[in-house]
């Protein structure tokens, strides 16, 4: 067969992209740079917030002190993700993320389909995260004397810094991200060092890491579960296309940094608490003390300073995390109000700031309503609202990774790109396969990710959502449609 090289052009009418943008509304405004998208991804994915949770727990349910190598398992399979989905960035011209990518490969309703069901999971994680934010911020400042509060008053302003920093550009997010991150990633890193440079815990270094032993020892399946979930955020780099200053080089480049930069860092850092704590003993002190173990180990080798240093820091990581996914979902609402699915009003950029001010302020509604209605409910903020919140959460992510990596094998089948058979096709099937994998073990122990012994009303609940979000895309898709011709 002969292959012709196409130069990646705006999408018509007729392009599987779906509608066409409103020339009538504005666009948006930006100039982010590789390292600005890498933070706000970066941030999302929280690292010192999941080495403080996912990790703790990963040790303790999971494979124990082969924790890491199942993060360095999961980064390779993201990677050859990554493969397709930066080889399909030139010809995917729309800011939608996945849907986008869903959209042109699959097909328009599919595309709907995956839009909403990844707004249903953005937009639940981000309230979820003020479950852990309030009573986290509640809990620090009470260790300096302060009275205890309740955690929605907290969360509240968290929720009120967060609308107000979302409703102008996106570099003014952009920079308090930046801020924040490097913060986070640098105390853990300074434990990592001195464990490393101590020679290691009290049974020196962990060989967990290396160790076939102890890779496929406990319950590996459930380590994986804990282990991606780690990784919620990072495909956004291709949201904030219509921000970066040359999206066709930023984006792949701004993906492949934030998957190798997270992998590796969570590896090395859970490893280094491994050893800190000592290989022996850790299972038992994760399963035991799961929230308090890395500022635990960060007291003893880094003293008292650098324990309160970590707790604040933890909190300001949950912070960032919710910016992030607040700064996703707005931009998915924009990018569907820009192509007609949504209320057009929503895809009008801020004359001065070229922000999203108005999908900004429809995403900071649905998180406060779902917060108020936690309260409400007097949902325990953490077991309950955060917990049930994350697990419909886990699912669309591992969901969406499969619908978009079908996809990429589906745009290159239908249109001949000058791509490397292992660009278009070998690597995103290898990834397609490892990630029916994922999503088969994350269903299979969702029950306790949600808190139940086995599949009830919450497990079942989590899926019904979903479907009930992808079912949606197409048919509010279908009436808007129907609307505008009438």
């Amino acid at each position: 067969m002969t292959t012709t090289t196409t130069r990646p052009a705006e999408p018509t009418a007729a392009e599987g992209d779906g509608a066409p943008e409103r020339a009538s509304v504005g666009k948006l405004r930006g100039s982010l740079g590789v390292a600005s998208i890498v933070f706000i991804v970066v941030a999302a994915a929280s690292p010192l917030g999941v080495i403080g949770g996912p990790v703790p727990l990963g040790i303790a349910f999971g494979n124990g002190a082969g924790f890491p190598t199942t993060y360095l398992v999961v980064t390779g399979v993201l990677l050859l993700f990554a493969v397709g989905f930066t080889a399909a960035t030139p010809y995917v011209r729309s800011a939608g993320a996945f849907y986008a990518y869903v959209d042109k490969g699959i097909g328009r309703g599919a595309g709907l389909g995956t839009a909403f069901s990844a707004l249903l999971s953005y937009l639940v994680l981000e309230a979820g995260v003020f479950g852990l934010f309030g009573p986290g911020l509640d809990s620090l400042l009470q260790s300096y004397g302060l009275p205890a509060v309740p955690w929605w008053a907290y969360a509240a302003v968290g929720f009120v810094i967060v609308s107000v920093l979302a409703y102008f550009n996106i570099e003014l997010s952009g920079r308090v991200l930046a801020v924040l991150l490097i913060g986070e990633v640098l105390i853990v890193l300074a434990l990592d060092a001195a464990v490393i440079f101590s020679g290691g815990g009290p049974e020196g270094f962990s060989n967990g890491l290396v160790n076939p032993a102890e890779i496929v020892s406990g319950a590996p399946g459930f380590a994986i579960l804990f282990a991606i979930l780690s990784f919620i955020g990072f495909e956004a780099t291709a949201v904030f296309r219509d921000e970066a200053k040359d999206p066709d080089r930023t984006i792949p480049r701004a993906t492949y940094i934030a998957l190798i930069s997270i992998g590796v860092f969570y590896a090395i850092s859970s490893w280094a608490l491994i050893s800190g704590v000592g290989q022996s003993a850790v299972v038992e002190e994760a399963a035991n003390n799961p929230g308090g173990i890395l500022a635990d180990t960060t007291e003893q080798y880094l003293g008292v300073v650098g324990g309160h240093i970590i707790q604040v820091l933890f909190v300001t990581s949950l912070f960032a995390c919710i910016l992030s996914f607040h700064n996703i979902s707005t931009r998915y609402f924009y990018s569907l109000a820009r192509k007609g699915v949504l209320a057009q009003k929503l895809g009008i950029a801020h004359e001065r700031h070229g922000s999203p001010s108005r999908a900004s302020l429809v995403t900071a509604a649905i998180v406060g309503a779902l917060t108020v209605a936690a309260v409400l409910l007097q949902l325990d903020p953490i077991t309950q609202f955060y917990t049930w919140l994350g697990g419909i959460s886990s699912v669309g992510f591992v969901l969406l990774l499969v619908l978009t990596t079908a996809s990429v094998i589906g745009i290159f089948r239908r249109e001949q790109h000058d791509v490397s058979l292992w660009r278009r096709l070998v690597a995103p099937l290898l990834a397609l396969v490892a990630l029916l994998g994922f999503l088969t073990i994350i269903l299979i122990n969702l029950p306790v990710l949600v808190g139940e012994e086995s599949y009830g009303p919450f497990s079942f609940g989590v899926l019904a959502l979903l479907a009930l979000a992808f079912i949606a895309g197409p048919i509010v898709g279908r009436v808007r449609k129907r609307v505008e011709l009438d």
